[in-house]
Parts: C-alpha cells; sequence; structure tokens
C-alpha cells in the first residue's frame, strides 16, 4: 500500500496556501488567519482521524471568501493525490452528527465524480469573520477538487456556529469511512475499473 500522503502548496493573486494530509493519522495544526475555518479544519483532523497541516495567507482585508475557498480547494487536491488509484478503499461513508440544537448529516461516494450538494438554512451571519455562506463554498472547493459526491445537509438548528460545526464533523466522520481500507476489496470499487477520472 502506497504512503496515502500528499502536499499541495498554492499560489495566486489572492492567497498561499500550503498544505499536508496524512490519510492514515499524524499531526494536525491550522494557521489561516481565519479562526473559525482554523476551528473547523481542526475538527475535520480529529474526528476524520487525518494528518492535516494547514498554513495559509490571503487577502483577508476582503474578507474570508478567497482563504475559505481557497483552502478548500487545496484540501480536496491533496485528498485526490493522496487517495492515490483509490485501490482497496471503502468508496461510501455516511454520518448524521448531533452538535446541541442541530442535526448534520453527510454522504461520500468518493467517485470521480465532483458534484456538492449542501441544503441548510443557515442563519445569515458571521462567526469571527466567516461569513455562513463560506460553509458551502469550502465544500463545494473540496468535492470538486477531490472528485467526490458529497451531500452535506442539517436537518434543523437554529445556532449557525452549531450547524456548521456539525456539517464539518459528519463531513470528517463519513470520510474517515470513505478513505478506510477495506480488508476484503482486492481493487478498485467499481465496475468501471477506475475512480480517479
Amino acid at each position: 500500500m502506497s504512503s496515502r500522503t500528499a502536499k499541495v502548496d498554492r499560489k495566486t493573486g489572492e492567497t498561499d496556501v500550503r498544505l499536508s494530509l496524512g490519510l492514515d493519522g499524524g499531526a494536525a495544526s491550522a494557521a489561516t488567519g481565519v479562526g473559525f475555518l482554523d476551528h473547523m479544519l481542526d475538527l475535520v483532523a480529529r474526528h476524520g482521524r487525518l494528518g492535516l497541516l494547514v498554513e495559509a495567507t490571503g487577502d483577508l482585508e476582503t474578507g474570508a471568501h478567497h482563504t475559505v475557498e481557497d483552502v478548500g480547494i487545496v484540501l480536496g487536491q491533496a485528498l485526490d493525490q493522496a487517495l492515490g488509484d483509490r485501490a482497496g478503499i471503502r468508496r461510501y461513508g455516511a454520518a448524521l452528527v448531533p452538535m446541541d440544537e442541530a442535526l448534520a448529516e453527510c454522504a461520500i461516494d468518493i467517485s470521480g465524480r465532483p458534484l456538492c450538494v449542501f441544503h441548510a438554512e443557515l442563519p445569515t451571519t458571521s462567526i469571527a469573520g466567516f461569513d455562513t455562506e463560506l460553509a458551502e463554498e469550502f465544500f463545494r472547493a473540496v468535492a470538486n477538487s477531490a472528485k467526490l459526491t458529497l451531500h452535506v445537509s442539517v436537518r434543523y438548528g437554529t445556532n449557525a456556529h452549531h450547524m456548521i460545526e456539525g456539517c464539518f464533523k459528519a463531513f470528517a466522520r463519513a470520510l474517515r469511512v470513505a478513505v478506510s481500507i477495506d480488508p476484503e476489496e482486492n481493487g478498485v470499487p467499481s465496475t468501471k475499473g477506475t475512480l480517479s477520472e
């Protein structure tokens, strides 16, 4: 089995993101200049049992949008690389996570077909500079770059922080299952024979 790790650096006129990922664990830290995003990335690492090191600088004077989206892009690229040819993985994962009054769920198919369905009636507000609409942007960026079929939803809730945190925890838990090695799977879990295109 390959190392299931990846390192991705991405620099644009708006952001500079450096990220390393280990699908089977490792150190975790996040420093993006967006405190709430750092908290969410820490949750992804902890609940996904990932090694995840993220450093990002961006044009935060214009808001957090570019930083959040570009970190999502780079995380997706790293997932794509670390998964390699997808041989032996479980492929599918799903999780239902309560976060106080909110209930969030996520279903993932490491399908090779990028799609993000995000359904959550989030209050329009900002959490420490993180506009609630950026949650959808992050998940869409990850799904597109990692070529995932990703469904994230909040069944109900009232507190925006709890609703978004539930989404990230559900994503992490579903991803943990989907990327895990299935001892009964000898090849790529697809009748097509490939999940990377």
